[in-house]
């Protein structure tokens, strides 16, 4: 048995699979990487088998002592980034790890407009009004909070928000694809970031995951 299972959803629509997937592929630990299929109904009936909450991404640790549970993506970035401390999958600095904690906590819980009219289709190239206010004021908060990023902690240490690639990496890099599907026009620190984001070879993994897995339609 794997000392590590990962277990997510479509790589093409589940933005939390990817970020969770991704924190793990940072950590360059192996892993048995399981697909659910959760419009399914037998796929489903696995993940409720296994998982608290019967949603991806979840994390399974077979370790010492026991098996470790560890769901929902930012707690699975928080566990990862304390068994491999020298991924440093937080920023070193502590003014830069409040804040990349500050950003992913609120892409956690905000951007409720952006995410309504923004939906997750990495592969698919569709246009929606991006002037509503709403959606405009999500959008702008996000390239606000990437310029901020790079400018203040980025610009002398590496492409990502912080330098090298740290969990708010993986709570954005969804979005970078959500900007590329409707055509959101990004100013030259957003798009090389953005730019970043597609080039990294791990999530150039998990986009060949979205072009190759089956898509099953929504349950009714």
């Amino acid at each position: 048995m794997p000392e590590f299972t990962l277990y997510t959803g479509y790589a093409n629509v589940s933005t939390w699979s990817m970020r969770g997937w991704l924190a793990m592929k940072k950590t360059g630990a192996p892993f048995a990487d399981v697909f659910i299929r959760y419009r399914l109904k037998d796929d489903k009936a696995r993940l409720v088998a296994v998982s608290p909450t019967g949603r991806v991404p979840l994390l399974v640790h077979e370790r010492p002592g026991g098996t470790v549970k560890v769901w929902d993506s930012i707690a699975i970035g928080e566990y990862l980034a304390e068994l491999f401390p020298e991924k440093k999958l937080w920023p070193e600095n502590p003014a830069a790890r409040a804040m990349a904690r500050s950003i992913s906590a609120e892409m956690h819980s905000g951007f409720a407009h952006m995410r309504h009219s923004l939906s997750m289709d990495l592969t698919g190239r569709h246009t929606v009004d991006l002037e509503e206010p709403a959606v405009a004021a999500d959008i702008a908060r996000v390239k606000a909070i990437w310029r901020e990023c790079r400018e203040k902690y980025g610009a002398n240490g590496g492409p990502f928000l912080f330098g090298g690639f740290t969990i708010a990496d993986a709570m954005y890099a969804p979005v970078a694809f959500r900007f590329r599907t409707y055509g959101v026009p990004l100013d030259s620190v957003s798009k090389s970031y953005a730019d970043t984001i597609f080039a990294d070879p791990d999530v150039k993994e998990w986009e060949k995951k979205a072009e190759t897995q089956p898509l099953d339609p929504p349950t009714p």
